[in-house]
């Protein structure tokens, strides 16, 4: 007799559907793919063996390979399962959720403050930099810690300053070529090395500061600033996805609308 086939199965099959696509994509960025084939073609094998021909040795060995792979692949995988939380976190729901349990007074008083201490002063460090055509990489810190990024740099430990950022960034500077990282209202690091993104749909006139500014924004979420030192031009990379050639007030309003 054929099995009773209902709403929750057809729920559960498009639950499982899209989880094995997001891993899929996960994979793929990663450049893990045949690793996600490979994990799939023994799923399928471990099924057939056990539930189908239901050998019972055979199949036992496979369950205690499968108890033991997945802890090594989340050992192997942390830093993409890592990425996921985090972008899980960060979903706009999430986050309309958390603000909805804070003060609006409260909130707004911290909008302000911050666009004072920290906005201000990179918009209008951009906007100069960009008149000048000088290359700068600014990376803001979010929810996912950067201290590793942070020590491949030099410490600053310093107050969001427009001139400090200019200076550090001005042609022939010590730390021109590094990106800066500024968290919690403060510029941490700069000169320090990102990981550099891989995604093929990256436009050809984007150089190496632009890829790089996308990898770090693919692996964390963090926000990213570029000023291009070709045409003067300003970018942010979020979520692993750019806004190019923004004006100073579209930056100013992205950066008001993501750091909160």
């Amino acid at each position: 007799m054929f099995f009773e086939f209902g709403i929750k199965d057809i729920v559960d099959i498009l639950l499982v559907a899209m989880m094995l696509y997001y891993i899929y994509r996960l994979m793929r960025e990663s450049r893990s793919l045949n690793v996600f084939i490979g994990i799939m073609v023994f799923v399928v094998v471990w099924l057939f063996v056990s539930q189908v021909l239901e050998m019972r040795l055979l199949g036992s060995i496979l369950d205690k390979l499968v108890s033991v792979g997945v802890i090594a692949l989340i050992v192997i995988f942390q830093d993409d399962i890592r990425k996921f939380l985090y972008n899980l976190g960060a979903h706009q729901r999430v986050r309309a959720l958390k603000r909805f349990f804070v003060s609006r007074d409260k909130d707004k008083k911290e909008v302000s403050m911050k666009k004072m201490t920290t906005i201000i002063p990179i918009v209008m460090a951009c906007m100069n930099l960009g008149r000048g055509k000088v290359g700068a990489l600014i990376v803001i810190e979010r929810e996912a810690p950067l201290e590793d990024i942070v020590s491949t740099g030099d410490l600053i430990d310093a107050n969001v300053n427009q001139q400090l950022i200019e200076n550090i960034f001005f042609k022939n500077a010590p730390l021109h070529d590094g990106a800066m990282i500024i968290s919690k209202k403060r510029i941490k690091a700069a000169g320090c090395i990102l990981p550099v993104s891989h995604d093929l749909n990256i436009p050809k006139e984007l150089g190496l500061r632009h890829r790089a500014a996308l990898g770090i924004s693919q692996e964390s979420d963090a926000l990213s600033v570029v000023v291009s030192e070709e045409t003067g031009g300003i970018s942010v990379a979020i979520n692993g996805q750019f806004r190019l050639h923004l004006s100073p007030e579209e930056l100013e309003s992205i950066l008001t609308k993501e750091l909160d």
